[in-house]
């Protein structure tokens, strides 16, 4: 699997707040987004969520997100090292994803940048 970088989850009270503060830091524009009821705002290497805490909660397992060339490729190998596939993969506004749980009980989700997203 190809990795191509990695993104940060920081789930926040006050989105327009958080972005600005964020926009500042990393000299990134905001890419905005919907998932589910959480507002989803994409700051540089950050992903800053927002919205009702019963989904916050479920978001807040996934240690972090991983950028891979490809979703189908990454599920390949996560499963030759032991990685449980929890869902996923499934197409997204930036692109497909996947969410996994390593051997070790880690949770990362897994995006690619598909044109057929």
């Amino acid at each position: 699997m190809d990795i191509l970088g990695t993104s940060l989850r920081v789930c926040v009270g006050d989105l327009d707040a958080a972005i600005n503060v964020y926009e500042r830091l990393t000299g990134a524009e905001a890419i905005r987004f919907q998932r589910g009821g959480v507002a989803v705002a994409a700051v540089g290497c950050f992903f800053l969520m927002s919205g009702p805490e019963a989904e916050l909660s479920i978001l807040r397992k996934v240690t972090a997100t991983i950028a891979v060339k490809n979703v189908d490729d990454a599920v390949v190998d996560l499963r030759a090292v032991g990685a449980e596939i929890i869902a996923g993969p499934l197409p997204t506004p930036i692109g497909r994803n996947l969410i996994a749980r390593h051997p070790d009980g880690s949770v990362f989700e897994y995006v690619d940048r598909a044109q057929d997203a």
